[in-house]
Parts: structure tokens; C-alpha cells; sequence
């Protein structure tokens, strides 16, 4: 009876872990020794070998991992390409900032919407829709943001180029902090100074 509760811990573990668990790790989480931990991963993976299952337990970077069997991995493919991105307006309200403003730290986003950002800017990096973007050269070294390219797709965008107006609040953001110039600003100034030297040498 223990043991069979002890398999249930692993499996629960695992599953909320969503990536791979060493037998250190997982025997300490479990509070057993490693070689009891040994044994349950082993009657673990054999119950997921029943072809009903639609995971398996796999040895994964020197860890354990509950993953998709190969046969099912269509399937689970077309559900993430089916599945609706649902973000919150304080979410969208951030990588909005972030989308016309990039590269930008967590505190110029904050002055902006005038509260935290914090959990807000790790759901969009969970989401992949940003990327860290170096750190800006200022007291701290604060992290900078950009989007990434699951952003335009998630939108239909070709570049960022291909976004609309920027909005009214930002707009007035950049109007008085000018030095503070975006990544759609920089790309126009480098288009700018192409179109020059082409011209100049004409």
C-alpha cells in the first residue's frame, strides 16, 4: 500500500515538474533513499509501456520526464496549433510597451502603466512572446526586452514594422523621452541612412 502511494507521489511530481527530475532530486522530494527511488521509477515506466497510455517515462538529461509517446505526437501537435493565446489586459497592455518601445527594462514599463510588471512580463516570457534583450547600460544593469518571433506570428505580423500606429500613451511616452529611441525608430533611421549613401552615390 505505501509503495503504491509512493508511486502515485512520483507520478504526481513528475507531472507537475514538467521537466526532467534526477533520483537525488526525486528521492529527496519523495522522502525515500535512491535505491527505493530506482524501484519506483522502474514499475513507473512499466505501467506507461501499456499501449492505452499516452505518455512515457523517459530518461532525459541525467533526469526523469513524463513525455508524449512518438505515436501521439500529431495529435498533440494539432492541439497546440488549434489552442487560443488568451492574455489578460495587463498582458497585452505590457507587450504592447514592450512591442512599440523595445528594448526596454521592467522599470520603464512600470513608469508607464504605473504599477508592477513583474508577473506580467514572466507570463509573456512563459508565452515566449519576449526575449531577454542584454542589459542597458545605466546604474544596475537592468534586463532590457524585445519581442520575439512567436510574437508576429502570434499577431500575423511580417516584421515590426507591420504594426499599427503606435498608441496615443506611448506616443506621448517617446515625445518626452526622445533619447530613448525604439527598435522601429532605429530601423527607419538605418533605412534612412541606407537610402542616403545609395543616392549620395548616384
Amino acid at each position: 500500500m505505501l509503495q503504491e502511494f509512493k508511486l502515485g507521489q512520483l507520478e504526481a511530481i513528475l507531472f507537475a515538474a514538467g521537466e526532467p527530475l534526477s533520483v537525488p532530486q526525486l528521492a529527496e522530494l519523495l522522502g525515500v533513499n535512491k535505491p527505493q527511488t530506482w524501484e519506483l521509477v522502474g514499475l513507473l515506466q512499466e505501467e506507461y509501456q501499456s499501449e492505452k497510455r499516452g505518455l512515457e517515462l523517459r530518461e532525459v538529461a541525467e533526469g526523469w520526464q513524463l513525455c508524449t509517446k512518438a505515436c501521439h505526437h500529431e495529435a498533440v501537435l494539432q492541439l497546440a496549433n488549434t489552442q487560443e493565446l488568451k492574455l489578460s489586459n495587463a498582458a497585452m497592455e505590457t507587450l504592447a510597451i514592450i512591442a512599440y518601445r523595445q528594448p526596454v527594462t521592467r522599470a520603464e514599463m512600470e513608469a508607464i502603466r504605473g504599477v508592477k510588471v513583474d508577473g506580467v512580463v514572466n507570463t509573456l516570457l512563459d508565452w515566449e512572446l519576449i526575449a531577454e534583450a542584454g542589459r542597458k547600460e545605466t546604474i544596475g544593469h537592468p534586463i532590457l526586452y524585445k519581442t520575439t518571433k512567436r510574437f508576429l506570428e502570434v499577431f500575423g505580423l511580417k516584421s515590426l514594422k507591420d504594426m499599427p500606429a503606435m498608441p496615443e500613451v506611448l506616443a506621448e511616452d517617446a515625445a518626452r523621452h526622445p533619447q530613448q529611441m525604439s527598435l522601429l525608430d532605429m530601423e527607419a533611421a538605418e533605412e534612412m541612412e541606407v537610402k542616403e549613401l545609395g543616392d549620395n552615390h548616384l
